[in-house]
């Protein structure tokens, strides 16, 4: 069994920045977030391996950076020029393929404009 750990949601005005953490209880190989915002599906915002590749999702292309501590097993997801489009809760994703897939308990991001 794995644990995630999140923490970094809140509420913010356009433009501004947030920074997400999600801590593992133990190494997993890829790491990531999602957001789900109301009536929508969940969807990727960025993914990071142990070897730190990364992809992001296109909306946040530019404005979103995603990191990699592996010795504290956390990663993180810096937000910058926020948008209200980007209000959602924000799902830490951990993922051993072929074995399984954990998901955090989500933290609520909200951008007004």
């Amino acid at each position: 069994q794995v644990q995630l750990v999140e923490s970094g949601g809140g509420l913010v005005q356009a433009g501004e920045s947030l920074r997400l953490s999600c801590a593992a209880s133990r190494s997993i190989f890829s790491m990531g977030w999602y957001r789900q915002a109301p009536g929508k599906q969940r969807a990727l915002v960025a993914r990071i391996t142990l070897c730190g590749n990364t992809a992001y999702a296109d909306p946040v292309k530019g404005r979103f950076t995603i990191s990699r501590d592996n010795a504290k097993n956390t990663i993180y997801l810096q937000m910058n020029s926020l948008k209200p489009e980007d209000t959602a809760v924000y799902y830490c994703n951990a993922d051993q393929p072929g074995v399984r897939t954990w998901w955090g308990q989500g933290t609520q991001v909200t951008v007004s404009s």
